[in-house]
């Protein structure tokens, strides 16, 4: 049996994404999120591995800017739509799709690859490690009380359709995509996801709902959510369910989170996706009964280590000679040597002596400051080979505030 990898054509992409369907379980896009999708695909960037006239592979790639600690948008491939038939399983169909992609991201001169995995344990060996961590909880509003800074009050909020939301949330998320690495760029058609609502897709919750807060006539925040309604003998015990909030300064995002906690006959607000730094924890009186949790989000697999690591700032001064192993793309592998402070950086190739020695799925890990070289060496993922080197390079890959990727691809 043979088969054919070649780059999707447009009239093929309903056999395609079929094929994707299946993998992921077999249940059908609703119409909406299909067009979405449809719409977003970038069929030039989509790989299919034919069998015949069947498609038995599926991978994709959007063309993202991401932002990296310095506040940098740095191009990225937002890799995604991946899947192989379980007919076709255990004959190299994904490292093909993979090796053909990071190839084509290397020659268009994007030095990053990032994606969300549903399943981590696949990616690891072609290079990717988890570069930002998403934090859920419940907050149980018959139990927790929400302490809000001064000026609270002063935060006007109003009711906009969710339909017509766009053309001032967006803005608002444009204002903050800077401030946290791991934040994408909301390309045009990309402001269509936040506001995705297919009615199929509910799960007993109401249609999307938003609020948007405003100080002196300006929007200074907005949430997106729904209502889940739920009764018992004793009352009601309905849920708010947080799609997306973003607030431009801590009154603006207090005054949101109020707003949630105090939604009439509703006993709990829930969130499935916010940064673990995230200011709700602190603002709530018992973060315990929240029953905060926290997972993998974004994987970062860096393309060009070099372009990488120079695209960057880094938050203390760095002078480091890594050993970088990368089997997967080999024109990696080597020592680099990277200076930098927090006004930019330089990162050559160097025969100097190492200081530092790692796989390229470990830099993918520490690059946006979520995860810290300290925290892998004592995996025995990083090893030290200079006297202080480790912790030197340990502060200066951190970041100010915890990388978050808002939603997914």
């Amino acid at each position: 049996m043979t088969t054919e990898l070649r780059v999707l054509d447009p009239s093929e992409w309903d056999r395609w994404f079929a094929a994707l369907e299946l993998a992921f379980g077999g249940l059908a896009e609703e119409p909406e999120e299909r067009a979405l999708w449809r719409d977003l695909t970038e069929c030039g960037r989509s790989l299919g591995v034919w069998d015949g006239d069947r498609a038995v592979g599926t991978a994709g790639a959007f063309s993202f800017r991401l932002t990296v600690p310095g506040g940098a948008a740095v191009p990225a491939a937002g890799v995604t739509m991946v899947s192989v038939a379980g007919t076709h399983r255990r004959r190299g169909l994904l490292t093909s799709m993979m090796r053909r992609q990071l190839d084509d991201v290397r020659a268009l001169g994007e030095p990053l690859a990032v994606l969300t995995a549903s399943e981590p344990v696949i990616y690891g060996r072609f290079g990717y490690g988890a570069a930002t961590w998403s934090q859920r909880g419940t907050i149980d509003t018959t139990r927790v009380r929400l302490d809000v800074p001064a000026g609270t009050d002063e935060v006007a909020l109003r009711m906009v359709p969710a339909e017509e939301s766009t053309a001032v949330t967006e803005a608002v998320y444009a204002r903050m995509a800077p401030l946290r690495p791991g934040t994408t760029l909301r390309a045009p058609g990309w402001e269509r996801l936040p506001v995705l609502d297919a009615p199929g897709s509910r799960n007993g919750s109401s249609p999307l709902l938003c609020v948007v807060a405003e100080r002196a006539g300006e929007v200074v925040g907005y949430a997106y959510y729904t209502i889940r309604a739920d009764w018992s003998w004793a009352g009601a015990n309905g849920s708010v369910g947080v799609r997306e909030l973003r607030g431009l300064d801590p009154v603006a995002e207090a005054a949101l989170w109020r707003f949630l906690c105090s939604v009439d006959l509703t006993t709990t607000v829930r969130f499935d996706s916010r940064p673990v730094d995230d200011a709700w924890q602190h603002l709530v009186s018992d973060v315990r009964r929240c029953e905060p949790a926290v997972r993998e989000g974004l994987f970062a697999r860096l393309v060009d280590v070099g372009a990488a690591l120079e695209a960057r700032t880094y938050q203390a001064p760095v002078d480091v000679v890594f050993e970088v192993a990368d089997a997967f793309c080999p024109w990696n592998a080597g020592r680099w040597r990277l200076s930098g402070d927090a006004k930019g950086a330089v990162c050559e190739r160097t025969s100097d002596a190492a200081d530092l020695s790692l796989s390229v799925r470990e830099l993918g890990a520490a690059y946006l400051g979520g995860t810290s070289l300290a925290a892998l060496a004592g995996a025995g993922r990083v090893a030290e080979l200079r006297e202080g080197a480790l912790a030197e390079a340990s502060l200066a890959f951190g970041s100010a505030v915890a990388p978050w990727l808002p939603h997914g691809f």
